[in-house]
């Protein structure tokens, strides 16, 4: 544990250090988010966050390689070099795309070629529990449903990432609760502790912690496509790479029930139900609007937010509720199997649901208005 906090103290100080930098850069780039209609931000904003990231992400994994205990597990320091590479590569693409804004069909090139590039150096999804047996998938299903993942995981953290210090605070709240799954999922099977899953998780919520006090209400940068999109790729990948590092079968519960071996699976979905919600809304809504899923629009779950009424800051602690409700009440309910850790998060529901329906204060200052005039 003590080489895993490290870990998350080096990449969060470096991604600290190094977002100064890279505001700097992108001010002479001109990699600046512009004032447009659907953004909540009033003056242009510099971009290239995701690439301090990638430098803390870097650094991490570099002094995971050195330590005494993570270092000696050639598999974890094999999946952190692909990993790296097809973040590099996915990061490259988000620097572009906020300098030049790159087409959405190259955008999503750039995105299934990194997603390839994890494919081809053995990091994929290799089984998927079913309630009477494990389908241990064939290597072009693996392939497939790999790549498919990591694509659906990219788009759906670059959806949500609309507000000051909205994905970074999600992320790194959902990438803390798989991590401690992991860490608690081998220390309960008896497994080996050095998994790629918790080296991946514990350095992303290092780099997002060390990014939002450059990012958080009023934000003086901003992550952009570079980061979200590797934010997106490095929890994916976490998700892929325990499929291949923990046998299936070590995940059954004492009675025998898949209930423990579903979490891989489900856990993830938990831990970015909000990210995926909002991108099959988005998908679904504008569909039926005649528009491509792509074409960008002002009605996302933050911005459902403030139109209730809630400040930025309010919608983004609110989402952030949220996640770890969600995330942590998943590991919870799964783990533990007790009434008592189900009503606990049954309560944290209404407890978020009501904070969340309750309108702001600036919705009820417009009807205070309202009724004046």
């Amino acid at each position: 544990m003590r080489e895993y906090v490290l870990v998350l103290l080096v990449a969060a100080l470096t991604t600290y250090l190094l977002s100064p930098l890279c505001r700097l850069l992108a001010e002479r780039l001109g990699a600046m988010a512009p004032v447009r209609q659907r953004d909540v931000h009033a003056n242009p904003v510099p971009y290239l966050g995701g690439v301090a990231m990638l430098g803390g992400t870097a650094v991490g994994f570099l002094l995971a390689s050195q330590l005494p205990f993570l270092g000696r597990h050639t598999v974890v320091s094999h999946d952190a070099r692909s990993i790296l590479l097809a973040g590099a590569v996915i990061c490259a693409i988000g620097v572009l795309d906020d300098v030049l804004d790159l087409p959405a069909l190259a955008k999503a090139a750039g995105q299934v070629l990194a997603a390839g590039i994890v494919v081809l150096t053995g990091v994929r999804m290799y089984w998927i529990p079913l309630p009477n047996s494990i389908i241990v998938l064939d290597s072009a299903t693996s392939i497939l449903f790999t790549v498919l993942f990591i694509f659906l995981c990219v788009n759906a953290v670059n959806f949500v990432d609309g507000l000051d210090g909205l994905a970074a605070g999600v992320v790194a709240t959902g990438a803390l609760a798989f991590f401690g799954y992991t860490y608690l999922l081998a220390y309960e099977q008896d497994l080996v502790r050095a998994t790629t899953a918790s080296l991946v998780t514990v350095t992303v919520a290092g780099v997002c912690l060390g990014f939002l006090p450059h990012n958080f209400s009023p934000a003086r940068m901003f992550m952009g496509d570079s980061g979200a999109m590797l934010l997106g790729l490095l929890m994916a990948v976490s998700t892929i790479s325990l499929t291949g590092q923990i046998d299936s079968s070590a995940l059954r519960a004492d009675n025998g029930s898949l209930l423990a071996s579903y979490l891989p699976i489900i856990l993830p979905i938990a831990i970015l139900a909000l990210p995926f919600l909002d991108l099959v809304l988005a998908y679904t809504r504008r569909t039926m609007a005649g528009n491509w899923w792509f074409v960008a629009d002002k009605q996302h779950l933050h911005h459902r937010l403030l139109k209730r009424g809630h400040s930025t800051v309010r919608a983004v602690l609110l989402m952030y509720l949220w996640t770890a409700v969600v995330s942590f009440g998943a590991i919870a309910i799964f783990l533990s199997h007790s009434w008592l850790a189900a009503a606990a998060v049954a309560l944290a529901v209404v407890v978020a649901t009501v904070l969340t329906v309750a309108p702001g204060r600036r919705a009820k200052a417009v009807r205070v208005s309202d009724h004046h005039e």
